[in-house]
C-alpha cells in the first residue's frame, strides 16, 4: 500500500490540473469534508464552499473562457510548525482573451492538507482583480 501525497504534492497536482482546467480533478483534491474559504470573495463569490461536491459544483459554473491561465506561478512557500499546513504566495499568470491584456493576480493561499486530501484551502485573492472573471 503506498504512502498518501505529501502536502507539497498535493499542490504541484493541484497546479497541473488547474493550468489543464480539469475542474473535476481539482475538486477529486479535497477529502469529502474539504472547505474552500474566499474572504475576500466580492460580487457573486461565496465565501465559504463545503464538502467535495459542492465544490464540484461551484467549479463547474466558473466561466474561465475569458481568462487564458498560462501559469499559477509561485513565489514562496511558507512551511509552518503544523506539518500539515502550508501557506503559498502566488500569482496567477496569464491574459485576458478579449483583448489580449496580460493578467498577473497575486493572492496568499493557506492550506490544510491531511492524508494526501485537501482540508482547508482559504484563498486570499480579491475576484474584482481578475478581470472577465464571471460565474454562468
Amino acid at each position: 500500500m503506498s504512502e498518501p501525497a505529501t502536502p507539497l504534492e498535493v499542490l504541484e497536482r493541484r497546479r497541473e490540473v488547474l493550468l489543464a482546467r480539469d475542474m473535476d480533478a481539482f475538486a477529486d483534491l479535497f477529502a469529502a469534508d474539504g472547505v474552500i474559504e474566499m474572504p475576500f470573495g466580492g460580487p457573486g463569490m461565496p465565501a465559504r464552499l463545503e464538502g467535495r461536491e459542492e465544490i464540484r459544483a461551484f467549479s463547474a459554473k466558473v466561466d474561465l473562457s475569458a481568462l487564458e491561465i498560462s501559469d499559477l506561478r509561485v513565489r514562496d512557500v511558507h512551511r509552518t510548525t503544523d506539518p500539515e499546513v502550508v501557506i503559498l504566495e502566488l500569482t496567477t499568470v496569464g491574459r485576458v482573451v478579449a483583448t489580449g491584456e496580460p493578467l498577473e493576480v497575486p493572492c496568499i493561499q493557506v492550506f490544510r492538507i491531511r492524508d494526501g486530501r485537501i482540508l482547508l484551502f482559504r484563498d486570499y485573492v480579491g475576484t474584482g482583480m481578475v478581470p472577465g472573471l464571471a460565474l454562468d
